[in-house]
This record gives C-alpha cells, sequence and structure tokens, in this order.
C-alpha cells in the first residue's frame, strides 16, 4: 500500500450498501486514486447484537482514526426501539453539515428537463427535532424538544457562505419557519442576516420554508444554496432529488471540524438487495464529494465526466429510462471505469475548492446578555378536570406566593380564563404563574418551589420551565389566545 494512499472508514451498509459502495471504491480505484480502507460494521447487523447505538466500538474507534467515512445505506428502526444509526454518527462526530447537491443529469428524464437546476442544501445536522429529546408527558401526550442553539446557527450559516465561495456560487436562500417559531427558527433567520453582512458579494435572502417548497415546484431553476434547518433540509433535500431523477441520482456529505462522512441519500432499498440491479450513481457522486474534501479534484472531476458520458451514451440501470435495455450495477460500473479520460458534451463539472470549514471551539458556547430577569414559571401538570375547576385551584395555591396564576393553555391555546370558543383537551395542561408585583421583581426558585409543592397536593405535575426576559425581551412564547 502506497504511504500516500487515503486512509478512510468503509461502513458497506444494509440491504444495496455493500453493492453500491464496491461500485464507488473500483471506479476510485481505476481512476487510480489510492486508498487504504479500514471496513467497519454499522446499521442493521449491529442492531442483531443488541448495540443500541447501531455503531460498534470499534467502528467508533476506526472514525477517529481515520476522520474520513464513505458509508452505505443504514437501516434504522421506524417508531419503535433503537436510535438511527445515522444520527447517532452524525452527532457523535459533530458532523454539523449536510450537504445534498442536486443537478440536472444528461439523459435523465424528469418533468423539470432542460431548466438547468443545479441546487444545494445545506442542512444543519445535529440540532433541531433531530436531538432526539422526547418525553411522554401522560400516556396521551407526547413531547419533542426543539433544541436550536447561537453557535449551531453561527456554525452552519458560516458553513453555507463558505461552501458558495468554494464552488463560485452567488445566492443563499435561508428557509425558516421563523413566522410561527420566533424564537428556534426565528434565530436561524436572525444569525443569517447577521453573518450575511461578512459576505457582500454573496446574495442573501430569507424564505419561509413553506413557500420555499412552493417555490421548488413552479420555478427550481432560480434556487442556488439553500440554508435550512435539520427537519426542513431533511424534506426539502429530498424534494430537490426528485426534481433532478430521484434518490437514485442524491448524494450527500456530512462534515465537521474534523471529521467527514460520505453517503447517498437513499436507503437500503432490501428488495433488491444481492440482485446486482442497485442503481450506485448516487453513491458514486457522494465519492466525488469526498475526493474533493481530501484535494484529489483532479480525479473526481475526471470520475465526474465518466458518469455524465456514461449517462449522455444512454447506459441506464433498471431504475432509469433510457434507450438501452436496463444494465446490471456492475455493468453499469464497467461503463463509467471505460469513459474514464472522456469529457461530457452536454455539462460540466463545477471548478470546485476546498471549503473552509468552520472550527470546533472547547469553550461552552454562549450568548453574553447585559440583563435577565425570571419573572415567572410555566407548569405542566397531568389533570382529568376541565379548566376552570384548575383554574380555581390554581388561583388558591399561588395566593401569598408573590406569582399569580396568568393562563391555562392546551396544546398551546389558552383555555382560561375562558374566551368563549371550544377547544379539544387532552390531559396535559400548561399552567403560566407570572411575578404578581413590578415586572423588573426576580422570581426566586424558593418561590417556585412553594408554588409546586402545593400544586403537587392535588395534581401530578411533569415538568416546568421558568420565564426568563434577556436584555428587555421576553425568551418565551406566548398561547394563542394569551393577552
Amino acid at each position: 500500500m502506497p504511504s500516500s494512499a487515503i486512509k478512510l472508514t468503509v461502513l458497506p451498509g444494509d440491504g444495496i450498501g455493500p453493492e453500491v459502495v464496491a461500485a464507488a471504491l473500483k471506479i476510485i480505484s481505476a481512476a487510480g486514486v489510492s486508498l487504504d480502507p479500514d471496513v467497519q460494521l454499522a446499521g442493521a447487523e449491529a442492531f442483531k447484537r443488541g448495540i443500541e447505538s447501531g455503531v460498534p466500538a470499534e467502528t467508533i474507534e476506526s472514525i477517529e482514526r481515520t476522520r474520513l467515512v464513505l458509508k452505505g445505506p443504514l437501516e434504522t428502526p421506524i417508531g419503535y426501539g433503537n436510535k438511527s444509526a445515522n444520527v447517532t454518527l452524525r452527532k457523535l462526530f459533530e458532523t454539523f453539515a449536510n450537504v445534498r447537491p442536486v443537478r440536472e443529469l444528461p439523459g435523465v428524464k424528469t418533468p423539470y428537463a432542460g431548466r438547468n437546476i443545479n441546487i444545494v442544501v445545506v442542512r444543519e445536522n445535529v440540532e433541531d427535532l433531530y436531538a432526539g429529546i422526547e418525553h411522554m408527558e401522560t400516556p396521551a401526550v407526547a413531547q419533542c424538544l426543539k433544541i436550536i442553539t447561537r453557535p449551531g446557527c453561527e456554525k452552519i450559516t458560516r458553513f453555507a457562505f463558505e461552501y458558495a465561495v468554494a464552488e463560485g456560487r452567488h445566492k443563499i436562500h435561508c428557509a425558516t419557519k421563523a413566522n410561527i417559531m420566533k424564537l428556534t427558527e426565528g434565530m436561524v433567520q436572525h444569525t443569517f442576516e447577521d453573518i450575511s453582512k461578512d459576505y457582500p458579494s454573496i446574495e442573501a435572502r430569507h424564505i419561509l420554508v413553506d413557500n420555499a417548497a412552493h417555490q421548488l415546484a413552479m420555478h427550481p431553476e432560480q434556487f442556488d444554496i439553500i440554508l435550512t434547518t435539520n427537519m426542513n433540509g431533511d424534506i426539502l433535500s429530498d424534494l430537490t432529488s426528485g426534481l433532478t431523477g430521484g434518490l437514485g441520482f442524491a448524494p450527500s456529505a456530512n462534515i465537521g471540524s474534523d471529521v467527514a462522512m460520505f453517503e447517498a441519500v437513499h436507503g437500503s432499498a432490501p428488495d433488491i438487495a444481492g440482485k446486482n440491479l442497485a442503481n450506485p450513481t448516487a453513491l458514486i457522486l457522494s465519492a466525488l464529494m469526498l475526493l474533493r474534501h481530501v484535494g484529489e479534484g483532479k480525479a473526481a472531476s475526471e470520475i465526474e465526466h465518466a458518469v455524465l458520458v456514461t449517462l449522455e451514451d444512454g447506459v441506464r440501470t433498471g431504475d432509469m429510462e433510457g434507450a438501452r435495455p436496463a444494465s446490471f450495477t456492475t455493468e453499469f460500473t464497467d461503463a463509467i471505469i471505460g469513459n474514464l479520460g472522456k469529457k461530457s458534451r452536454l455539462a460540466q463539472p463545477r471548478e470546485f475548492k476546498r471549503i473552509n470549514v468552520p472550527q470546533a471551539s472547547n469553550e461552552v458556547g454562549h450568548v453574553n446578555v447585559a440583563r435577565r430577569n425570571v419573572v415567572g414559571v410555566d407548569v405542566f401538570i397531568e389533570s382529568l378536570e376541565h379548566p376552570r375547576q384548575i383554574g380555581d385551584a390554581l388561583t388558591r395555591f399561588a395566593e401569598g406566593t408573590g406569582l399569580a396564576l396568568k393562563v391555562i393553555s392546551n396544546r398551546g391555546t389558552a383555555v382560561w380564563p375562558e374566551i368563549g370558543h371550544g377547544t379539544s383537551l387532552v390531559d396535559a395542561y400548561q399552567c403560566r404563574f407570572v411575578v404578581s408585583g413590578p415586572v423588573e421583581a426576580d422570581v426566586t426558585d424558593a418561590q417556585i418551589v412553594d408554588v409546586l409543592q402545593r400544586i403537587s397536593s392535588t395534581y401530578r405535575w411533569v415538568h416546568l420551565e421558568k420565564l426568563q426576559r434577556f436584555d428587555g425581551k421576553d425568551g418565551f412564547s406566548k398561547a394563542q389566545g394569551e393577552s
């Protein structure tokens, strides 16, 4: 093995994973790039062995050594049982940026063919709802915490702008739902607007994510880079891949400050596993992103041209429409290898510089504020009583504590004091107590404990949240209908 060989961890994955990974490795080798692969396990087989994360210790140790991963699709239990092995890997190595490029490919028939679609979705990869922090408040009510941090927003936003610089792109849309989630999604929008000032040559626009989905269906060619949150990005990137031929053509990268993982967007397709029918294009294009990441841009461009020429020639796997009979995975792979050194007639790979990836900090992320106040507390309780009964009881409990019951809400809607509408109720109530004196007065922990003890004499409380103000701004949302 040459001393200059690229060390990387290879995770063949589940289903069709081993077949498409083998195709990518074969093409890279044929292009003259030396690899030193360390093949490891993750996914379904790990779950079967009782490893709850789906990622064995040996795999983690390998990635810590190589800092570079090429992985096939991993199966994830749906709706029960273990966490996603994919999410475990992303969070464990803080690969905070998920990059999903799509482009029109020659000969791939779609309703959008001829519109020169070339879009990159840059998705925050470790926060948001995918932090996976969930609780059952009652047997009937589940909650998931949406975690958005200012340091996380800064890293992914700066990465998106640096990616634009590396690829010579000129426009970024930041897609959020900040009109509804003003604190979490709003933080993404405000951070984007702040950091965009450091990149005056790049056009920066905010767009609501539902409008972004609408515009992608109507006029996708207007987009260059879309920066968005974890959940939004998962959805929009599947949408964009559908514009250009589907998940079989959709590569992705998970990039952190010192670890990068490259994988196809598609799943494990167990129904065709082992039949030599899989389309390896997405994994091959992911491997090209890996090569560019480690400075092998010349080989990456040569392979990309070969893929384009192969598609132009009408060579197809079974999931593609085309003039020639469907080819097997291995035949498609060999056709690409046979086209190494040829140039595409219809499409050109984009010039690409290495990305200036934001570096990790050992400091605990925070935002400095000049003034902060605790002005109340939300206590979440479980009860089968009507809001009027709960309101009367909690009003009495608050007497003499320096706190007053302001509002009770159910699923985000105010239900006490009654405002004359009917709301379907569940057995989880959010009960807001606020300071009964001057607004500037701080609510103390002793007051909160006092109220909590009084409540617990009658009701089962589930959890609580302090209501805080930072530099005079509320750090909490209001229920629908709350004054």
